[in-house]
């Protein structure tokens, strides 16, 4: 078929300095090629539209970048597998997290991660490559981890205002939940500039909409472990606060963490909990009691055993990161 939007830039360099066109073009392509530059060379209006500038680029990435970006989704997704987030305690499936090392090891096992990874990354480790691969696809689980102090303060309203919704969705009617609706202020949206990681507002954009691939725990991972410690975004509420009470338990009696180093995540479990309440408040048979009230009993029974505060739990913040100077030579 022949192709009649030939751009004149792609005519002028295939017969430039040639008295005639290709021999190896037939005859009829030939033929149109040749009533096309005669009208832009006779139509000044048309030669103008047909010059380099005026013609839309359809440029592309390339095929490298396609590619990169494709093997990048391919392992990202493989990350997510949800065999890998799980695994069965007392007869329960039960939320895992695992640091990248650890899911570099899992995905060991798999021959197409290995080939995928030896074509994105050609020559390096597979704990480097995922641990790269993970580090702006997540987001940390706590709020303070977050935000800078003015997110912190948004965040506040927005809590403010979700709290007020759980009061309003409680009423009898639907008369009174409008009446009571007319009081609930509009929170205020997020910019770039409210959150630690330009990824983490990427991710969660003006209304913070959980959009990232993993939920991230930094600072707990087991000593000796450097890799970050990351779930899956895809657990739900209550999945959620399972691991971070199992975390809880495993850093404290396991590996003898103080009340310091479990305090954040202590925090985080008090900050899902009303989202727990929420989402998972009624008897669940297969718990014997409300999931909501089991972690709420456990977070209250942590909280006097390492004597933390609420106010200690909310008002906690990550140490800013020391930057040195350089040494005068």
């Amino acid at each position: 078929m022949i192709d009649r939007k030939l751009l004149l830039s792609d005519l002028q360099k295939q017969v430039k300095n040639l008295e005639e066109l290709p021999a190896h073009w037939s005859d009829e392509y030939r033929a149109v090629v040749e009533r096309r530059i005669a009208v832009i060379e006779g139509n000044r209006n048309i030669g103008l539209i047909e010059r380099p500038e005026c013609k839309r680029r359809w440029a592309t990435e390339g095929w490298d970048a396609m590619q990169a970006k494709a093997l990048r989704d391919w392992l990202l997704d493989r990350c997510e597998a949800r065999e890998l987030w799980y695994h069965h305690v007392d007869g329960l499936e039960q939320p895992r997290p695992l640091t990248t090392a650890q899911l570099a090891d899992e995905l060991r096992r798999d021959d197409d991660v290995l080939t995928v990874a030896g074509i994105y990354a050609p020559g390096q480790d597979l704990g480097k490559v995922i641990a790269d691969l993970v580090a702006d696809e997540r987001v940390p689980h706590l709020a303070a981890l977050r935000y800078k102090d003015s997110g912190l303060t948004k965040r506040a309203d927005w809590e403010q205002v979700w709290d007020l919704q759980r009061q309003e969705d409680a009423l009898p009617d639907e008369a009174a939940k409008r009446e009571f609706r007319k009081q609930i202020p509009v929170p205020p949206k997020y910019t770039s500039a409210d959150f630690l990681k330009t990824s983490y507002g990427k991710h969660r954009g003006k209304l913070d909409v959980p959009k990232e691939r993993f939920v991230s725990y930094p600072g707990a991972s087991r000593d000796g472990d450097p890799s970050l410690l990351v779930g899956w975004a895809g657990w739900d509420h209550r999945e959620q606060a399972q691991a971070l009470a199992t975390l809880i338990v495993a850093r404290e009696q396991e590996d003898g963490w103080a009340a310091d180093r479990l305090l954040p995540l202590v925090a985080g479990l008090r900050e899902i909990l009303p989202r727990v309440r929420q989402w998972h408040g009624e008897f669940d048979p297969e718990w014997g009691a409300s999931p909501a009230d089991i972690y709420a009993g456990f977070l209250a029974e942590t909280t006097n055993r390492l004597h933390l505060t609420d106010d200690a739990l909310t008002s906690w913040r990550p140490p800013k990161a020391v930057r040195g100077r350089r040494a005068k030579q």
